[in-house]
Order: structure tokens, then sequence, then C-alpha cells
């Protein structure tokens, strides 16, 4: 699986995003990339788990590591043990990683070392960066990828349903379920009908929620406990 070609940007919060030269599509919204991930993954996600000591994260899309560095440093707060697998089969390249500005945005220049350990570090190999939070990449597609593991939490980071189409459907939405914990969240910035039918219709109770800025909705599906 060859690196990619990608386009760096700023977005409206001034946070850079990547434009996939692939899939044609941004990594994050245009309105604002670290407000879109603060919004979706973090307070819609990692913050409903409010009651669990032990995290287990799958995110869907590894991508720039945002949503990975986003959770490191929230858990300076919640004081979790969060286990984090990151599934990306396009991994963007160190010197990209190094261009990224998300540190500095966010005011937290002193963790820019942690989010490039992200990008540095080996892949299949768990990568631990303080005592409640370890990081494993693991370079394959979802359609590949297996665990023993029950994950209590899925950031379905994925690029929109035009673009990565394989991705949406009914029987990767089951993987997902399978390999969830009872009492699992999904969390994705796709509000599609299609899609909250779908995760219906495998067995998750779908929530509509408020949706980060520029975007009017997003989805919440949960795993009867």
């Amino acid at each position: 699986m060859d690196i990619q070609t990608y386009g760096v940007y700023l977005t409206d919060d001034g946070s850079h995003s990547i434009i996939s030269e692939q899939f044609k599509e941004s990594y994050h919204s245009r309105h604002g990339a670290l407000k879109e991930s603060l919004h979706v993954f973090i307070n819609a996600g990692l913050k409903a788990l409010d009651k669990k000591e032990t995290i287990n994260i799958l995110e869907v899309g590894l991508g720039t590591g945002l949503n990975a560095w986003l959770t490191m440093l929230e858990n300076k707060t919640l004081h979790k043990t969060i286990h984090f697998t990151g599934i990306e089969p396009y991994p963007i390249s160190k010197e990209m990683a190094e261009s990224l500005n998300y540190p500095t945005v966010a005011e937290k220049t002193d963790t820019t070392e942690c989010f490039l350990k992200i990008h540095k570090e080996d892949w299949e190999t768990p990568i631990t960066f303080d005592d409640n939070f370890t990081l494993t990449k693991s370079k394959t597609t979802l359609e590949d990828f297996s665990s023993d593991q029950k994950f209590d939490l899925v950031y379905f980071d994925a690029f929109a349903p035009n673009a990565q189409p394989e991705l949406w459907t009914e029987a990767i939405f089951q993987k997902i379920f399978d390999i969830m914990a009872p009492g699992g969240i999904m969390v994705t910035y796709c509000a599609k009908g299609t899609v909250k039918r779908g995760l219906k219709g495998i067995g998750f109770t779908v929530e509509t929620l408020e949706g980060p800025p520029g975007k009017r909705e997003m989805t919440r599906a949960v795993k009867p406990a």
C-alpha cells in the first residue's frame, strides 16, 4: 500500500487538514478540523463514557493523528486507562506530519513531540505515551482488520460515503458491531439517512446529534448492553 500524495491547507478555525488526491476528499471539515474532531469524537464520543475507567478505542481512519492526539490530551483530565487502535492503510509521511499545526493552534506546543510520535513510531507495535495511554497503529484496511479485543468506543472517520462507499455498508457495520463491547459507542460525522438506517438494521440504537460547525447533524450509535 503506497503512501499517497496529499496537499495541506488551512481550515476555517486556523487548523490544518489535508486533501487526498486519491479520494478527492478532505480529511476534515473545511469549517474547522480541530473544532470538528473535538465536537464529534471527544465531546460526543469519549466524554460519553465517563463511567468507564478502562476504554478500548478503535479509530477507522487514523489519518493525521488528530483524533488520537486529542484523545491523549483529554485523558490528562479524565485519567482513564486508554488503549487506542488506529487503522490506516494510507499513512501520511513523517514530513507531512511535521508540517501540521495542531499543537500550535490548540496552544499545546509542549505536546508537539507527542503528536509527532504518533507518526514516527513503528506500526503493529503498542506505543506507550504515558501510564494511561497506549496507541497501536495498524496499516491495513477495515475489511482486513481483525482483533480479539472488544472496543468500547469507535471513531468512524472514514472518507465520506461517496468517496469510500465500501466502508459504509451493512456488512461493515456488522463487523463493527461484532467487535464492540456491549454498551459500546460508535461516533461519526456522517448523518446520511442510508447510514443511520443501515446502523439500525444491524441492531444499533441510533442518535442524531447536533453537528460540528458547518454541519447540521452527526450520528452516534450505541450497541445494546
